[in-house]
């Protein structure tokens, strides 16, 4: 048996878990219908196969009606939920990974117009910042009901054969009742804290009546909200004992914190360029006060972190969630002797920031996470090895050269820079982006192990391309700033990439128009209001930055807002005219009846970029594809067939940003959707 700490079982009441590795509750917004069906079970069952010890669904599954999910949950007030969840245990088990389900009412985290239009209920009507929604303080009917709720959705799990549940406390329904901010009821569910915790309890003691004593329960609560007038660490201490000594659960989830605004939910949960395992330690403190089965989650995302967790007692289970989605394969790699092999997770949060905007949670280089009925996880060999040349050694030419190469191609790539990355490794020059080189430096140890082979300082030249006599070029080649956006004056802006890159120095009144509303504008705005220069940020969009996202936007803001940035929206730069040693700008509005007039002396402009596809129009005409992709192929995912040219004697693609400005994933998608089936 292995001694790595990580390795060890662990033995929760009756349930031996295989490992001290969980991927904690999260809601990937997989759904059907509120139903965990096909996509969902998948999802789980690669990382039960990858060898994680408990997966645990839905972040979090509603019991009421009257919590109806913003974005794409499980439905757990509903009878139709049990097959369907029963189907995912068994699969799960089938490869040795335990199960449980989170199930929650979200109180005031939610809104009216969702759902059935049902008011939305909490303790008091204060209103949570980040939903908006006004909420009916809480009568005694409903607090009776919704007690029924969580026992009736505790049973439904009981019959679906979960190992356990797990309450969702912090910033839903449980905790509104526990903080003082936001529980104005009288005696007996509010006042002191035994009196705030009451409805929690009794929502506990109505499940045990249901479930038995045998059936594993737990709670994931903040022990400290870290919030002026909110439950302090001395409240959180006393919960976390109560929690213990009433006998009703089984195991404490432990965060640090309040998820009501955008910035809370960050702390509670970093991003890239924040500190890695920041409640760690607060988490062992509630462990070493209470003695009881503990487990913690929040930007544990290497195994050397995690393995501390565990080897020096600082938690019993260890959460590595976003890691999961990264690589869910991580324990077996650690159980192999192939951690250098995992795939890193960069702390992008492409995966929450999605699911927050109401999309699916998707991993920023791991296009398969979600996709398990479609993509592979893991590269099947090709029964003819083939010669691939791509050019460009971005994210999508080097998944597509990582991809080619676990299928057993020879695989050549043209880089016409002297290092590997694109504007992945541009915009890994900023210190708090710098952990998205990860994605690059991965790819590359792939690449090197199977024998790629990689030309720096290359410059793919349609002569040089075609003397490789390739079976399949892959043109990947990325794009460069579009700053042509203005009816005069065009010559006078720079690219937010002169800017990010160093090239050029940020003046000292400085605006920064930003019309694609990614990283690279308020990359470009943070690096000149850090040089100490006046900074405007303008877009003619109704808010800035939607790219970037609302978990993302924190750590900007905070940098920004410091440095006194400005942020004017709704505003479009129409032309740039020089005047003096100054630029003059003429700014109108997509609304009508507005030109105005303002003076800087730099303009920045952030407008996406323009695909450099001169190489693949000259290859096109000489191809047997003539460049053409049949959509049906690749979305059933199967081999490319086109022959539209007989004489031709190659294959020829274009991916990521040589086809048009996208993002990250959606290049690293291209490269693993098209090479997979090569």
């Amino acid at each position: 048996m292995s001694n790595d700490p990580l390795l060890q079982p662990y033995q929760l009441k009756h349930l031996t878990l295989r490992n001290r590795i969980v991927v904690t509750s999260h809601e990937p917004a997989y759904p059907e219908d509120g139903m965990p069906k096909e996509r969902y079970r998948a999802y789980h069952v690669e990382r039960a196969r990858g060898g994680v010890a408990l997966t645990m669904t839905a972040g979090s599954a509603a019991v009421s009606l009257d919590s109806p999910p913003v974005f794409n949950n499980i439905l757990a007030y509903k009878d139709e939920v049990v097959p369907w969840l029963r189907d995912l245990v068994d699969s799960c088990h089938e490869h040795g990974a335990a199960v449980m389900i989170q199930l929650t009412h979200l109180g005031r985290r939610t809104r009216w117009d969702k759902g059935d239009w049902l008011p939305v209920v909490s303790p008091s009507h204060e209103r949570e910042a980040a939903h908006r929604a006004f909420p009916k303080k809480m009568e005694d009917w409903d607090i009776s009901r919704v007690i029924k709720d969580f026992a009736d959705a505790a049973e439904r799990m009981k019959a679906a054969g979960m190992d356990g549940i797990e309450l969702e406390a912090y910033g839903h329904l449980l905790d509104q009742f526990n903080s003082p901010l936001t529980n104005i009821l009288e005696e007996p569910y509010g006042g002191a804290l035994e009196n705030r915790t009451r409805f929690m309890f009794d929502v506990l003691g109505a499940i045990r009546e249901r479930v038995g004593r045998d059936f594993i329960v737990g709670v994931r609560y903040s022990a400290d909200e870290v919030l002026a007038g909110g439950n302090s660490k001395g409240d959180g201490l006393e919960i976390s004992k109560r929690l213990k000594d009433s006998g009703l659960v089984d195991f404490l989830n432990v965060i640090r914190g309040h998820i009501d605004t955008d910035a809370g939910l960050t702390d509670v949960i970093p991003i890239q360029g924040m500190a890695s395992a920041p409640h760690l330690d607060f988490a062992g403190e509630i462990r070493a006060a209470t003695g009881f089965p503990t487990f913690h989650a929040a930007k544990i995302a290497d195994v050397a972190t995690a393995r501390h967790a565990i080897a020096t007692g600082k938690v019993d289970m260890v959460g590595m969630t976003r890691a999961h989605m990264t690589d869910p394969h991580i324990v077996r790699k650690i159980m192999e002797k192939r951690e250098d092999e995992i795939r890193p997770c960069v702390g992008a949060n492409y995966c929450l920031d999605r699911i927050y905007q109401g999309g699916a949670a998707y991993c920023i280089h791991n296009a398969a996470t979600g996709r398990e009925m479609t993509m592979p996880h893991d590269i099947a060999r090709a029964e003819t090895k083939r010669k691939i040349v791509i050019v460009g050694a971005g994210p999508a030419g080097l998944e597509a050269a990582r991809v080619a190469g676990e299928r057993g191609h020879e695989v050549v790539v043209f880089e016409a820079a002297g290092s590997a990355g694109g504007q992945v490794r541009l915009t890994a020059q900023s210190p708090r982006r710098h952990e998205m080189i990860g994605i690059i430096d991965w790819r590359l140890a792939q690449c090197e192990k199977l024998g790629v082979d990689i030309r720096y300082n290359s410059w793919a030249e349609s002569d040089a391309v075609l003397a490789e006599e390739p079976d399949v070029v892959i043109v990947a080649s990325g794009g460069l700033p579009h700053t042509e956006v203005l009816t005069a004056g065009n010559e006078l802006v720079l690219s937010s990439w002169d800017i990010i890159a160093g090239d050029l120095k940020p003046g000292s009144d400085v605006l920064v128009y930003d019309d694609a509303g990614d990283h690279a504008g308020l990359q470009a705005a943070e690096i000149i209001a850090g040089s100490g220069a006046r900074v405007e940020i303008m877009t003619p969009d109704r808010s800035f930055a939607p790219e970037v996202m609302a978990m993302n936007l924190v750590p900007y803001m905070r940098s920004l807002q410091k440095l006194d940035a400005i942020f004017t929206v709704t505003f479009r730069l129409q032309e740039v005219r020089k005047d003096g040693n100054q630029l003059l700008a003429v700014i109108g509005s997509d609304y009508g009846g507005v030109r105005k007039e303002r003076r800087y002396d730099q303009i920045v402009v952030n407008h996406g970029t323009i695909p450099l596809d001169e190489l693949y129009f000259e290859l096109k005409p000489m191809s047997r594809n003539l460049g053409a992709v049949s959509h049906e192929e690749l979305v059933a995912g199967r081999p490319q067939s086109r022959a539209d040219n007989p004489e031709g004697s190659f294959q020829l693609f274009r991916i990521g940003d040589a086809v048009a400005a996208r993002n990250t994933h959606a290049a690293i998608y291209d490269g693993l959707r098209l090479a997979k089936d090569l």
